[in-house]
């Protein structure tokens, strides 16, 4: 049950071996480690969606967790996990199949079809051909940016990605399907410092030149217990910062959703 979504967002887990190729200080997956998703077993991934669609749909899972009349509704279903789900070595034969399903079993077109991702591994060509495919369910891509600055992205994210590339991909991203930013903001060490806050501004002025489309900007913050190192030196933004950076980035053109 998604607090932001609204109702029941169901996940696909592509990273059940809890491998990524980044290393957020924030993550929420215990004994995170470095790696891609493991091979995909595709008649388990549409036995698994399948069924549980039906416990959902005909069955007794709302009325099984208690959950409230205003939120028995599938939201979405969202592409995410204990990793970066595109490193899949055959994504987007997954995104095909978790698509077909879902209009076959009419999620879609009512629900959105998400894909969150760090963005990292767009360059790739199956990565691409799922972008291509997602668009062609309706879906969206949810791409992370939590720094505008490479010293920012390798505070938070632990990554070396250049500037260059993360143009680059929110280049490919947007030209293949519907591209929405999440941003994570939270106090550790410098991260989120007003020079932080301005290449962020910056980054979406550039963004807006160069005609990258980008749908909205979703603000966020940390609400539940990371298991990294840096777990006890995090601090989440209050609801007030949140606001106030959202206001500036809507001053740019950008419609921002916000959630503490």
């Amino acid at each position: 049950m998604s607090r932001r979504a609204g109702g029941l967002s169901i996940g696909v887990n592509f990273n059940p071996n809890n491998a990524c190729n980044w290393r957020c200080i924030y993550c929420q997956v215990p004994d995170l480690q470095r790696g891609n998703a493991p091979e995909m077993d595709f008649s388990l991934l549409e036995q698994e969606l399948r069924d549980f669609l039906a416990y959902v749909q005909q069955g007794s899972f709302f009325a099984d967790f208690n959950v409230e009349p205003s939120q028995q509704v599938i939201k979405d279903i969202a592409i995410s996990g204990n990793g970066e789900s595109t490193s899949l070595k055959q994504f987007d034969r997954a995104v095909n199949l978790i698509g077909t399903i879902a209009t076959e079993t009419g999620v879609l077109p009512s629900s959105k079809f998400v894909l969150i991702s760090n963005g990292s591994l767009i360059h790739q060509t199956q990565v691409q051909a799922g972008l291509k495919a997602l668009n062609s369910f309706g879906g969206e891509l949810w791409f992370k940016l939590d720094s505008a600055t490479e010293q920012g992205r390798k505070l938070i994210n632990n990554t070396g990605q250049s500037q260059a590339k993360l143009i680059e991909h929110l280049t490919i991203a947007s030209r293949l399907c519907t591209t929405r930013l999440q941003t994570c903001m939270l106090h550790y060490q410098n991260a989120w410092s007003d020079s932080e806050k301005q290449a962020y501004l910056d980054l979406l002025k550039q963004l807006k030149q160069q005609q990258i489309a980008i749908k909205d900007v979703m603000l966020y913050s940390v609400a539940r217990q990371s298991f990294q190192p840096e777990a006890t030196q995090l601090t989440s933004a209050t609801l007030v910062e949140l606001q106030q950076f959202a206001e500036q980035i809507q001053a740019l053109g950008y419609p921002v959703s916000v959630s503490p």
